[in-house]
């Protein structure tokens, strides 16, 4: 009797990721093909330069072959995990570098990139519009800080010193845009802080 095997590219994620995991060239090839453009996407529109991005991606998918075995199913998709060690990854770099401070007037240029191109579908997915909406409806200082830190990776300290306000102010910010966005997002949803 003869096995039929399915072809890879049809074999579920999680699979892949065990493939990946176990050094098997066939599904290795498989499994960086499949989630490559997701992965340079989200690097990209982090760190902004075409080579940084390709060298984020790369550690990407090191650190996903070295760490495929802790891959928990339970948490969420292979997807949402590969994207959130690219994320993770494209924040170091950028850390890393010491960017420059971003200009306030640059801030409504981002959220358009980000929220209308493939690399912020892959961050936002389906959502991206409504995302957009909820961010573009906070007020401006709120909305400043919270692209700041969620897409440029910049501390607290570091949204301070670039928006001239005290730290306390900084986090404030932070923290406000993020419960408007959780109410706005999730309405039916009751914070218990």
């Amino acid at each position: 009797m003869r096995i039929r095997r399915r072809p890879v590219e049809r074999l579920a994620d999680d699979l892949l990721l065990a493939g990946l995991g176990t050094g098997d060239a066939e599904l290795s090839v498989a499994f960086v093909r499949r989630f490559q453009r997701a992965v340079f996407g989200v690097a990209y529109s982090v760190v902004g330069e075409p080579k940084l991005a390709e060298d984020v991606a790369q550690q990407a998918f090191e650190r996903a072959w070295r760490h495929a075995q802790v891959y928990d199913a339970r948490r969420g998709t292979v997807a949402a995990w590969l994207t959130s060690i690219t994320h993770n990854l494209a924040v170091d770099a950028v850390r890393a570098r010491r960017p420059t401070p971003l200009d306030p007037g640059d801030i409504e240029d981002l959220l358009v990139a980000v929220s209308r191109t493939p690399e912020g579908d892959a961050i936002a997915a389906e959502s991206s519009a409504e995302l957009h909406a909820a961010i573009a409806a906070l007020p401006a200082e709120q909305a400043r800080a919270l692209v700041m830190a969620a897409y440029r990776g910049m501390t607290a300290r570091e949204i301070a010193e670039s928006e001239g306000i005290p730290l306390g102010t900084a986090k404030t910010r932070i923290r406000a845009a993020m419960l408007r966005l959780n109410a706005a997002l999730e309405p039916g949803r009751v914070d218990h802080d």
